[in-house]
């Protein structure tokens, strides 16, 4: 009979000591092909990712390509939200600053005036009289710092302390309107501010967005 086939057999070892005889081992055996801790662990298995969801493990849960482009409804249903262009409270926006949704950032108007509005009036007031409060906005209007043209045109364009940089906003023309405005009708300052003013100042590395930097 060919016991290797099928089975594995652990005969017992008889172990003499002092004269006396021991029995070491036991007989058992064990079937070919039967599942062992080893054959478990390699075996194929199938996550639910789902379900993994449901009980709240989102730590350990993979989501593939596939998921991730096509997220499952109870996720975000991207294509429900709806498109900028088509949103209309956003079209009052763009009307007030004359913007766009087609990639284009800035300001459009040369209107010394309508700049000002739409990017200093917010801390300065609408007369230039300033704010105090949670910050200190100083006054432009009968400031005797404004009666250098240079100065304003360097401070819109490069920022000063909490205020933004205008250097990749606006165009030298802009700069020169609202730094006009500024200059002429918050104060009484009469000296004309030209394009040309603000190309003398403009360099080729402007400040970041942040004002620290």
């Amino acid at each position: 009979m060919n016991l290797t086939s099928h089975k594995s057999y652990h005969l017992p070892i008889i172990v003499m000591i002092g004269g006396m005889a021991f029995l070491s081992g036991c007989s058992h055996y064990t079937k070919k092909n039967a599942p062992t801790i080893a054959s478990d662990q390699s075996a194929a298995t199938t996550f639910d990712h789902q379900a993994s969801r449901n009980n709240g493990a989102w730590g350990a849960v993979y989501m593939s390509d596939d998921e991730l482009t096509h997220p499952p409804i109870n996720i975000v249903d991207v294509e429900s939200i709806p498109k900028m262009a088509e949103d209309a409270n956003l079209q009052k926006w763009l009307t007030k600053f004359e913007g766009s949704t087609q990639g284009k950032t800035g300001f459009f108007t040369i209107n010394g005036k309508k700049l000002y509005n739409d990017s200093c009036a917010g801390c300065h007031m609408s007369k230039g009289e300033g704010a105090q409060g949670a910050g200190y906005y100083p006054p432009l209007a009968n400031n005797s710092k404004m009666q250098s043209k240079y100065y304003i045109i360097s401070v819109v364009m490069n920022g000063l302390r909490g205020m933004p940089s205008f250097h990749s906003m606006m165009n030298d023309e802009q700069i020169a309107a609202v730094t006009q405005y500024v200059h002429s009708d918050l104060n009484a300052f009469t000296d004309t501010v030209t394009a040309a003013n603000v190309a003398q100042l403009r360099h080729e590395f402007p400040p970041g967005s942040d004002p620290s930097e």
